[in-house]
Protein backbone atom coordinates (compact mmCIF):
# COMPACT_ATOMS: atom_id res chain seq x y z
CA UNK A 1 0.00 0.00 0.00
CA UNK A 2 1.37 3.63 -0.69
CA UNK A 3 2.12 5.62 2.10
CA UNK A 4 1.82 9.72 0.99
CA UNK A 5 2.42 12.61 3.36
CA UNK A 6 0.20 15.53 2.13
CA UNK A 7 2.59 18.71 2.74
CA UNK A 8 0.38 21.83 2.85
CA UNK A 9 -3.38 21.15 4.19
CA UNK A 10 -4.59 24.43 2.01
CA UNK A 11 -7.42 24.06 -0.51
CA UNK A 12 -6.41 21.38 -2.21
CA UNK A 13 -4.70 19.49 0.72
CA UNK A 14 -7.82 18.81 2.28
CA UNK A 15 -9.76 18.02 -1.00
CA UNK A 16 -6.99 15.27 -1.26
CA UNK A 17 -7.92 14.30 1.92
CA UNK A 18 -11.44 14.28 1.65
CA UNK A 19 -11.69 12.62 -1.81
CA UNK A 20 -9.29 9.85 -0.38
CA UNK A 21 -11.87 9.30 3.00
CA UNK A 22 -14.88 8.82 0.40
CA UNK A 23 -13.15 6.38 -0.70
CA UNK A 24 -10.85 7.60 -3.83
CA UNK A 25 -7.20 6.35 -3.98
CA UNK A 26 -6.00 2.95 -3.20
CA UNK A 27 -3.24 4.28 -0.83
CA UNK A 28 -2.81 5.61 2.64
CA UNK A 29 -2.17 9.14 4.16
CA UNK A 30 0.39 8.60 6.66
CA UNK A 31 1.03 12.42 7.49
CA UNK A 32 0.35 15.82 6.84
CA UNK A 33 2.51 18.70 7.61
CA UNK A 34 1.74 22.36 7.63
CA UNK A 35 2.50 25.70 9.45
CA UNK A 36 -0.86 26.59 10.72
CA UNK A 37 -1.72 25.75 14.09
CA UNK A 38 -2.94 21.94 14.08
CA UNK A 39 -6.60 22.95 15.37
CA UNK A 40 -7.01 25.58 12.77
CA UNK A 41 -6.64 22.89 10.03
CA UNK A 42 -8.81 20.70 12.22
CA UNK A 43 -11.50 22.84 11.75
CA UNK A 44 -10.84 24.03 8.09
CA UNK A 45 -11.28 20.45 7.71
CA UNK A 46 -14.73 20.09 9.23
CA UNK A 47 -16.32 22.67 8.14
CA UNK A 48 -15.80 23.93 4.66
CA UNK A 49 -17.87 26.72 3.06
CA UNK A 50 -17.70 24.50 -0.50
CA UNK A 51 -18.26 21.27 0.29
CA UNK A 52 -20.04 21.61 3.68
CA UNK A 53 -19.43 19.90 7.01
CA UNK A 54 -17.53 17.04 7.32
CA UNK A 55 -19.59 14.16 8.84
CA UNK A 56 -17.56 12.80 11.27
CA UNK A 57 -15.32 14.38 14.43
CA UNK A 58 -12.64 16.40 13.69
CA UNK A 59 -10.01 17.04 15.55
CA UNK A 60 -6.46 18.15 16.84
CA UNK A 61 -4.49 15.49 18.92
CA UNK A 62 -0.94 15.52 20.07
CA UNK A 63 0.95 14.85 16.98
CA UNK A 64 -1.96 14.20 14.79
CA UNK A 65 -5.14 15.35 13.56
CA UNK A 66 -8.01 12.64 13.77
CA UNK A 67 -10.62 12.58 11.00
CA UNK A 68 -12.99 9.73 12.69
CA UNK A 69 -11.52 6.47 13.36
CA UNK A 70 -8.38 7.89 11.21
CA UNK A 71 -5.46 8.97 13.21
CA UNK A 72 -2.85 11.11 10.94
CA UNK A 73 0.56 12.17 12.40
CA UNK A 74 0.81 15.81 11.80
CA UNK A 75 4.24 17.82 11.29
CA UNK A 76 4.50 21.35 11.69
CA UNK A 77 7.49 22.56 10.35
CA UNK A 78 8.68 24.71 6.83
CA UNK A 79 11.39 22.44 5.83
CA UNK A 80 10.64 19.04 4.84
CA UNK A 81 14.22 17.70 5.48
CA UNK A 82 14.02 18.25 9.22
CA UNK A 83 11.28 14.86 9.14
CA UNK A 84 11.94 11.35 8.95
CA UNK A 85 10.33 10.56 5.60
CA UNK A 86 11.74 6.75 5.56
CA UNK A 87 8.47 5.52 4.94
CA UNK A 88 7.21 7.63 2.88
CA UNK A 89 6.71 6.71 -0.97
CA UNK A 90 5.21 9.87 -2.07
CA UNK A 91 5.05 13.43 -0.77
CA UNK A 92 1.64 15.25 -2.32
CA UNK A 93 3.32 18.80 -2.50
CA UNK A 94 0.03 21.04 -1.85
CA UNK A 95 1.85 24.02 -0.44
CA UNK A 96 2.31 26.20 -3.41
CA UNK A 97 5.29 27.81 -2.63
CA UNK A 98 8.14 25.19 -3.33
CA UNK A 99 9.58 27.19 -6.27
CA UNK A 100 13.10 25.87 -6.76
CA UNK A 101 14.56 22.37 -7.13
CA UNK A 102 15.71 22.68 -3.48
CA UNK A 103 12.83 23.11 -1.98
CA UNK A 104 11.36 20.49 -4.29
CA UNK A 105 13.53 17.83 -3.17
CA UNK A 106 13.60 18.35 0.88
CA UNK A 107 11.22 15.87 0.84
CA UNK A 108 13.23 13.82 -1.06
CA UNK A 109 16.11 14.54 1.00
CA UNK A 110 14.34 13.51 4.49
CA UNK A 111 13.77 9.77 2.87
CA UNK A 112 10.64 10.04 0.19
CA UNK A 113 10.82 8.69 -2.78
CA UNK A 114 8.90 10.42 -4.95
CA UNK A 115 7.32 14.03 -5.23
CA UNK A 116 3.88 15.08 -6.50
CA UNK A 117 3.51 19.22 -7.03
CA UNK A 118 -0.23 20.02 -7.01
CA UNK A 119 0.94 22.96 -9.26
CA UNK A 120 2.61 24.26 -12.13
CA UNK A 121 6.23 23.80 -11.68
CA UNK A 122 9.33 24.64 -13.95
CA UNK A 123 11.30 22.58 -11.89
CA UNK A 124 9.58 19.29 -11.71
CA UNK A 125 10.79 16.27 -14.17
CA UNK A 126 8.00 16.37 -15.58
CA UNK A 127 4.39 17.75 -15.99
CA UNK A 128 1.98 14.82 -16.35
CA UNK A 129 -2.21 15.39 -17.39
CA UNK A 130 -4.21 12.13 -17.11
CA UNK A 131 -5.74 11.59 -20.04
CA UNK A 132 -3.31 13.71 -22.15
CA UNK A 133 -0.06 12.38 -21.76
CA UNK A 134 0.40 9.75 -19.52
CA UNK A 135 1.89 7.41 -21.30
CA UNK A 136 4.97 9.65 -20.38
CA UNK A 137 4.99 8.92 -17.07
CA UNK A 138 7.86 6.82 -15.96
CA UNK A 139 10.60 7.13 -12.91
CA UNK A 140 10.75 10.52 -12.50
CA UNK A 141 11.23 11.16 -9.20
CA UNK A 142 9.74 14.52 -9.11
CA UNK A 143 5.81 15.28 -11.14
CA UNK A 144 4.05 18.46 -11.54
CA UNK A 145 -0.03 17.72 -11.97
CA UNK A 146 -0.41 20.66 -14.51
CA UNK A 147 -3.20 22.54 -13.09
CA UNK A 148 -6.73 22.31 -12.62
CA UNK A 149 -7.21 24.10 -15.64
CA UNK A 150 -5.10 21.91 -17.71
CA UNK A 151 -6.02 19.06 -16.64
CA UNK A 152 -9.74 19.98 -17.94
CA UNK A 153 -8.65 21.44 -21.60
CA UNK A 154 -5.61 18.90 -22.49
CA UNK A 155 -7.84 15.73 -22.75
CA UNK A 156 -10.12 17.74 -23.98
CA UNK A 157 -7.86 18.58 -26.83
CA UNK A 158 -6.09 15.20 -27.30
CA UNK A 159 -9.46 13.46 -28.14
CA UNK A 160 -10.57 15.93 -30.58
CA UNK A 161 -7.09 16.12 -31.87
CA UNK A 162 -6.69 11.91 -32.68
CA UNK A 163 -10.16 11.57 -33.95
CA UNK A 164 -10.26 14.57 -36.03
CA UNK A 165 -6.80 16.84 -36.30
CA UNK A 166 -6.77 20.47 -34.76
CA UNK A 167 -5.93 23.34 -36.57
CA UNK A 168 -6.20 26.01 -34.64
CA UNK A 169 -8.34 26.88 -32.12
CA UNK A 170 -9.01 29.25 -28.52
CA UNK A 171 -9.55 28.47 -25.31
CA UNK A 172 -11.44 30.41 -22.67
CA UNK A 173 -11.80 29.60 -18.79
CA UNK A 174 -14.65 30.91 -16.97
CA UNK A 175 -13.10 30.68 -13.96
CA UNK A 176 -14.44 31.05 -10.20
CA UNK A 177 -12.18 33.52 -7.41
CA UNK A 178 -9.54 31.85 -5.98
CA UNK A 179 -7.58 32.50 -2.91
CA UNK A 180 -5.48 34.29 -4.72
CA UNK A 181 -7.55 37.41 -5.54
CA UNK A 182 -8.51 40.11 -2.90
CA UNK A 183 -11.58 40.18 -1.22
CA UNK A 184 -11.77 44.31 -1.72
CA UNK A 185 -10.10 46.57 -4.09
CA UNK A 186 -6.04 46.74 -3.21
CA UNK A 187 -2.31 46.50 -5.06
CA UNK A 188 -1.88 43.01 -6.18
CA UNK A 189 0.82 42.72 -8.54
CA UNK A 190 1.49 43.22 -11.97
CA UNK A 191 -2.20 42.55 -13.73
CA UNK A 192 -4.27 45.94 -12.32
CA UNK A 193 -7.71 44.07 -12.84
CA UNK A 194 -6.81 41.23 -10.32
CA UNK A 195 -6.61 44.02 -7.83
CA UNK A 196 -10.57 43.89 -8.02
CA UNK A 197 -12.50 42.63 -5.64
CA UNK A 198 -13.50 39.01 -6.51
CA UNK A 199 -16.79 38.52 -5.79
CA UNK A 200 -18.10 42.06 -7.17
CA UNK A 201 -17.03 41.61 -10.83
CA UNK A 202 -15.69 39.53 -13.61
CA UNK A 203 -12.08 40.22 -14.21
CA UNK A 204 -10.30 39.09 -17.53
CA UNK A 205 -6.89 37.75 -16.95
CA UNK A 206 -4.62 34.92 -17.66
CA UNK A 207 -4.29 31.35 -16.95
CA UNK A 208 -1.16 29.06 -16.77
CA UNK A 209 -2.86 26.59 -18.85
CA UNK A 210 -2.00 27.83 -22.21
CA UNK A 211 1.62 27.41 -21.43
CA UNK A 212 1.25 24.22 -19.41
CA UNK A 213 -0.56 23.03 -22.91
CA UNK A 214 1.58 23.65 -25.18
CA UNK A 215 4.13 21.80 -22.53
CA UNK A 216 1.64 18.81 -22.39
CA UNK A 217 0.59 18.54 -25.96
CA UNK A 218 3.55 20.08 -27.75
CA UNK A 219 2.56 19.06 -31.23
CA UNK A 220 -0.14 21.88 -30.56
CA UNK A 221 2.08 24.41 -29.22
CA UNK A 222 0.62 27.92 -30.14
CA UNK A 223 -2.58 26.79 -32.24
CA UNK A 224 -4.57 27.04 -28.71
CA UNK A 225 -4.56 30.39 -27.00
CA UNK A 226 -5.56 30.29 -23.78
CA UNK A 227 -7.46 33.25 -21.09
CA UNK A 228 -9.33 33.30 -18.49
CA UNK A 229 -12.81 35.19 -16.92
CA UNK A 230 -12.64 35.17 -13.11
CA UNK A 231 -16.33 35.15 -12.17
CA UNK A 232 -18.39 35.79 -8.76
CA UNK A 233 -18.60 32.17 -7.80
CA UNK A 234 -16.88 30.40 -4.83
CA UNK A 235 -16.43 27.24 -6.33
CA UNK A 236 -16.65 24.76 -10.49
CA UNK A 237 -15.32 26.78 -13.27
CA UNK A 238 -16.05 25.91 -17.32
CA UNK A 239 -14.50 25.48 -20.57
CA UNK A 240 -15.56 27.37 -23.36
CA UNK A 241 -13.53 25.89 -26.53
CA UNK A 242 -13.75 26.65 -30.06
CA UNK A 243 -11.17 25.15 -32.71
CA UNK A 244 -11.16 24.35 -36.32
CA UNK A 245 -10.48 20.56 -37.23
CA UNK A 246 -8.38 18.93 -40.09
CA UNK A 247 -11.10 16.29 -40.50
CA UNK A 248 -15.29 16.57 -41.09
CA UNK A 249 -17.45 16.09 -38.14
CA UNK A 250 -20.91 16.04 -37.05
CA UNK A 251 -21.95 17.74 -33.46
CA UNK A 252 -22.44 13.65 -32.43
CA UNK A 253 -19.07 12.24 -33.55
CA UNK A 254 -17.86 15.03 -31.84
CA UNK A 255 -19.17 14.08 -28.66
CA UNK A 256 -18.17 10.56 -29.18
CA UNK A 257 -14.94 11.32 -29.41
CA UNK A 258 -14.46 13.20 -26.38
CA UNK A 259 -16.59 10.70 -24.33
CA UNK A 260 -14.17 8.04 -24.92
CA UNK A 261 -11.46 10.18 -22.89
CA UNK A 262 -11.56 8.13 -19.15
CA UNK A 263 -11.10 11.06 -17.44
CA UNK A 264 -14.07 13.12 -19.35
CA UNK A 265 -17.92 12.60 -18.00
CA UNK A 266 -20.93 14.31 -19.59
CA UNK A 267 -24.41 15.62 -18.12
CA UNK A 268 -27.07 15.82 -20.30
CA UNK A 269 -29.49 17.75 -17.31
CA UNK A 270 -29.51 21.61 -18.15
CA UNK A 271 -27.44 22.39 -15.06
CA UNK A 272 -25.64 25.09 -13.43
CA UNK A 273 -22.38 24.96 -12.15
CA UNK A 274 -23.09 24.51 -8.67
CA UNK A 275 -24.88 21.39 -9.61
CA UNK A 276 -21.10 20.47 -10.14
CA UNK A 277 -19.64 20.25 -7.06
CA UNK A 278 -17.49 17.05 -6.46
CA UNK A 279 -17.96 15.77 -9.46
CA UNK A 280 -14.62 13.66 -10.11
CA UNK A 281 -14.03 14.12 -13.84
CA UNK A 282 -11.30 16.55 -15.27
CA UNK A 283 -14.13 17.79 -17.68
CA UNK A 284 -17.59 17.18 -17.65
CA UNK A 285 -19.07 17.44 -20.84
CA UNK A 286 -22.42 18.82 -22.42
CA UNK A 287 -23.53 17.52 -25.08
CA UNK A 288 -26.58 19.86 -25.61
CA UNK A 289 -23.53 22.93 -26.21
CA UNK A 290 -21.39 21.36 -28.89
CA UNK A 291 -22.12 23.47 -32.39
CA UNK A 292 -20.53 22.53 -35.64
CA UNK A 293 -19.81 25.39 -38.50
CA UNK A 294 -18.81 25.23 -41.78
CA UNK A 295 -18.29 21.78 -41.98
CA UNK A 296 -16.50 20.21 -45.18
CA UNK A 297 -13.87 18.49 -46.66
CA UNK A 298 -11.05 20.12 -44.48
CA UNK A 299 -13.50 20.17 -41.01
CA UNK A 300 -15.22 23.23 -39.77
CA UNK A 301 -15.30 25.12 -36.73
CA UNK A 302 -16.32 23.26 -33.93
CA UNK A 303 -17.26 25.27 -30.19
CA UNK A 304 -17.45 23.01 -27.02
CA UNK A 305 -18.86 24.00 -23.69
CA UNK A 306 -18.14 21.74 -20.24
CA UNK A 307 -18.01 22.29 -16.37
CA UNK A 308 -15.26 21.17 -14.19
CA UNK A 309 -14.75 21.26 -10.31
CA UNK A 310 -11.34 23.07 -10.03
CA UNK A 311 -10.69 21.56 -6.52
CA UNK A 312 -12.53 18.45 -6.29
CA UNK A 313 -11.97 17.07 -9.75
CA UNK A 314 -8.01 18.48 -9.31
CA UNK A 315 -7.81 16.27 -6.02
CA UNK A 316 -9.09 13.37 -7.69
CA UNK A 317 -6.43 13.67 -10.49
CA UNK A 318 -3.57 14.06 -7.74
CA UNK A 319 -4.80 10.70 -5.74
CA UNK A 320 -4.81 8.85 -9.03
CA UNK A 321 -1.62 10.17 -10.49
CA UNK A 322 -0.54 8.63 -7.04
CA UNK A 323 -1.80 5.74 -7.51
CA UNK A 324 0.24 5.63 -11.08
CA UNK A 325 3.60 6.90 -9.73
CA UNK A 326 3.44 4.13 -6.90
Amino acid sequence: MTRVLINGFGRIGRSILRAHLRGRGNLVVAGINDIAPPETCAYLMRWDSVFGPWPEEVAAEPGALRVGRHRIPFHSTDDLSTLDLSDIDLVLECTGHADTRDEVERGLRAGARRILMSGPSTVADATIVIGANDHLLADQRVVSNASCTTNAVAPLLKALDDAFGVETGSMTTIHCYTGSQPTVDTAHGPHLARSRAAALSMVPTTTSAGRLVDEVLPHLAGRVPCQSVRVPTASVSAVDLSVMLRAPATAAEVDDAILASPVIGAETDEVVSADMRMRPESYVHLPAETRVAGSGTRGGMVRVFGWYDNEWGFACRMLDLAERMA
